[in-house]
């Protein structure tokens, strides 16, 4: 049996059965080798590069796929269904899967750019 490392955590943001937005911490489990912990192959169809201005204000919209959204630097927020709000900050990764039903708001904050990454899904 492989050895594990302390896994990653992301938050996943999805639609409910109730077809609101909704929050979840998820870990990524982590195997070693040598000194470094990794994760198994997540199949992506490529790399979108995104600058966002600090005052972005996106009113509710779902997810135009499912994609890993990684925030490299500045800040932002998602707030979802029950008005929970999930800040985005460097390092941050979020499972966006809410492709329908209500979607979320996306904003920035503080007063520099968010640079992030989106790393979609494959369709399936």
């Amino acid at each position: 049996m492989a050895e594990t490392a302390e896994p990653m955590t992301m938050t996943r943001v999805y639609t409910g059965d109730d077809g609101k937005t909704h929050l979840e911490t998820v870990d990524i489990e982590l195997s070693v080798a040598g000194t470094s912990g990794y994760s198994e192959l997540v199949p992506a169809t490529g790399v979108i590069f995104r600058r966002t201005p600090p005052d972005l204000d996106i009113d509710w919209h779902p997810a135009p796929r499912r994609q890993f959204v990684i925030t490299l630097a500045g800040e932002g927020e998602i707030e979802v269904g029950d008005g929970s709000i999930l800040p985005l900050g460097p390092g941050s990764i979020v499972l966006v899967e809410d492709i329908d039903g209500q979607g979320h708001i996306t904003r920035g904050r503080g007063t520099e750019e968010r640079l992030s990454i989106f790393i979609p899904f494959p369709e399936e």
